[in-house]
């Protein structure tokens, strides 16, 4: 039988501090250390005895009620006040300790933040005792009483608890995470995927198919236990003999898709295919390509619903579903604005004087003609002897050339071979041309990621490539001509290739040509001016670059004149003629590249195009006139986004009263 432990009575009224610790001391036995701002008095009472081991406890309340509390350390009880009690305790890995002792733990969170959890704690733990966080390994570190730190380790475990919206992840091991997670979305769209409706039904379904999982994020409990449910209900072996599947495309093209696939699990690396020569279901090449070696299957693919058919196990079928998966996304656009700037200044000067002397020409034994003639000097003539050509009832106008022309004429005369022409005795001619040519095109691409586009814009013109008729016969002969039209005009082609960091590679070709109106009708055939560029560029997304241009300044000049006289100051201008010419041409092409990744960027363009070609289009209305009928031009109705992508939708999103008329008929592909 244990002993029995000795009892004590506790009775000290308004009792000095130090008396009893003193009394404690007797009683347990312990040695104390009293700090000298320890000063005060106790009240304890006990209406009937206590065993000896409460005693030390009882004094621990009644100091904790005073502001004081003690600390142990080598065997030494020491006293001393609340606020200094903390810089005392020892280390934090005592755990039995319990009642009003100052005791420091330390929490380890594993799901919620400690820096966070400090402010809900502080109002819970003594104002003279801490509690702070360590973020590096997210804890908590508390020094406060031992009976209080048990109500907060309950409260930090009731805290650190894994969120509800924590992903979950059912792994498959039969059936392709991928075909699931679409089944089990519309199987469960009440609640809708990713919001709408009751916030308690909303979740958010996806597949991985790297490890062929689901992923699962939910508020409620309830239906993650139905998703899993579910998943192992359909996670078994199918029914149908020979695994086959039907896989519907969205985005991509099954013909191209179905190459890469048969590629894929042949071990085929030879080259694709070229582009515009898909390989066919059902032909030999396909077939050829289409079954694999041992534990394969085959791939087909159907081209007016654009999906494909492929049989396989079902290991390598949840391997080619992730794949297609992967493949089968919205690829990007690229609209390209090119501009083409041509600005050219053409200034031609002419100045000259010609003089004929024609007297005495029709008097008999006199023939005397004397002057200066210098040729053509300028577009349209400009020569004395043309000018001379002309007779009295001709215009002259016709002859002379453009600009101010002087001359004197004296009736008309008759030179042995030439016939009757004006007797024209001097010509002066004064020229000044001033041309300035400003010339800008816009040619805009849209098309697809690493898709190729063109645009020609201008005329189909023929040219003469051969001829033949037959001579020297009785027969008549049927002469006919070879002709091969060409497009003259503006051409763009460009296939840009779209990368993550935001730029766009560009491989380029533009040309720009025209047909010389001077030559149109040459016997030689047709001179065309030609102005091409090919080039590969990088560019940032939205940034105008400059691809090229031309940047020429020529100046010529000419003069005529006899030798000798022409040079006398002054008195040369008569027998001298000078012509000047200046051409300066500026022509640059820059390129600018927008990347449409959404169907609202795509619209937000078509809208902004097509509200300037409906203000180009109010612009040329008629005026109204008081005694002409009014006769307005059509013009295409207004383009509303948010009604096109409301039309955009599924019959059963749009609400019946929708006005349908006014969608136009070319916002829409």
């Amino acid at each position: 039988m244990g002993v029995q432990e000795e009892k004590v009575s506790l009775n000290f009224v308004n009792a000095d501090i130090e008396e009893v610790v003193k009394a404690v001391s007797q009683i347990t036995g312990r040695n104390f250390l009293i700090d000298p701002r320890v000063k005060g008095t106790i009240n304890i009472v006990s209406s009937t005895p206590v065993p000896a081991s409460l005693a030390y406890d009882i004094l621990l309340s009644a100091l904790r009620l005073q502001g004081f509390a003690s600390v142990e350390s080598g065997g030494v009880t020491k006293v001393m006040p609340e606020a200094d009690a903390k810089l005392y305790i020892g280390g934090a890995g005592d755990t039995r300790s319990t009642g009003d002792k100052l005791v420091t733990r330390v929490y380890v969170l594993k799901y919620e933040s400690a820096v966070q959890l400090v402010p809900i704690l502080r109002p819970l733990i003594a104002p003279n005792n801490i509690v702070t966080a360590y973020p590096n390994n997210n804890t908590l570190v508390v020094t406060d009483y031992a009976s209080n730190l048990k109500r907060i380790e309950q409260i930090v475990e009731s805290i650190d608890q894994p969120s509800a919206e924590a992903p979950v992840v059912i792994p498959l091991k039969r059936a392709s995470a991928v075909d699931m997670a679409q089944t089990i979305s519309r199987l469960m769209q009440d609640g809708g995927v990713s919001g709408g409706g009751d916030a308690s039904l909303r979740f958010v379904l996806t597949a991985d198919a790297r490890t062929n999982s689901l992923l699962l994020r939910t508020d409620n409990p309830a239906r993650l236990e139905r998703v899993r449910e579910l998943a192992e209900k359909l996670d078994v072996e199918t029914g149908a003999p020979g695994n086959m599947h039907v896989v519907y495309l969205k985005n991509a093209e099954a013909t191209k898709v179905a190459q890469t696939l048969r590629a894929v699990i042949s071990g085929d690396v030879s080259s694709p295919s070229a582009p515009g020569s898909p390989v066919v279901p059902g032909t030999s090449a396909a077939a050829s390509a289409a079954t694999v070696q041992s534990g394969g299957g085959m791939i087909q693919a159907d081209v007016p619903s654009n999906a494909l058919i492929i049989t396989a196990p079902n290991a390598i079928y949840n391997n080619l579903r992730a794949v297609v998966d992967m493949l089968d996304v919205r690829r990007a656009q690229v609209f390209v604005e090119a501009l083409i700037v041509e600005v050219t200044a053409d200034k031609v000067a002419e100045f000259g004087v010609q003089w004929q002397g024609l007297n005495g020409i029709n008097k008999p034994g006199a023939q005397v003609i004397g002057g200066t003639n210098f040729g053509v000097q300028g577009v349209g003539g400009g020569n004395i002897i043309s000018a001379m050509g002309s007779t009295a009832t001709t215009n002259i106008g016709t002859t002379v050339g453009n600009g101010l022309n002087i001359g004197i004429v004296r009736g008309t005369t008759t030179i042995p071979g030439l016939g009757t022409v004006l007797n024209l005795g001097m010509l002066a001619r004064f020229l000044e041309n001033d041309a300035n040519a400003n010339i800008l095109s816009t040619p805009n691409l849209l098309t697809l990621d690493n898709e190729e586009a063109k645009i020609i814009i201008g005329q189909n013109v023929p040219f003469i490539t051969g001829s033949y008729a037959q001579t020297g016969s009785a027969t008549t002969a049927t002469p006919f001509q070879t002709i091969e039209r060409k497009d003259v005009g503006l051409t763009l082609r460009i296939k840009p290739q779209v990368s993550e960091g935001g730029s766009v590679k560009l491989q380029i070709y533009q040309e720009v040509s025209s047909v010389q109106t001077q030559t149109i009708n040459n016997a030689a055939g047709v001179i065309t001016n030609k102005r091409s560029l090919e080039s590969s560029v990088l560019v940032d997304e939205g940034q105008i670059i400059v691809l090229g241009g031309l940047i020429q300044d020529s100046v010529s000049n000419g003069e005529d004149k006899v030798p000798v006289l022409g040079d006398v100051p002054l008195f040369g201008n008569l027998f001298r003629h000078e012509r000047r010419q200046r051409t300066k041409t500026n022509l640059m092409v820059f390129i600018r590249p927008y990347v449409l990744r959404t169907a609202l960027a795509s619209q937000g363009l078509t809208q902004d195009r097509y509200d300037y070609l409906r203000g180009e289009q109010a612009n040329s209305q008629m005026p109204s006139r008081a005694l002409l009928p009014d006769m307005p031009a059509p013009q295409v109705a207004p383009f509303s986004l948010k009604q096109e992508l409301s039309l955009s939708k599924p019959p059963e999103a749009v609400a019946p009263s929708a006005p349908a008329v006014d969608k136009p008929a070319v916002a829409k592909p």
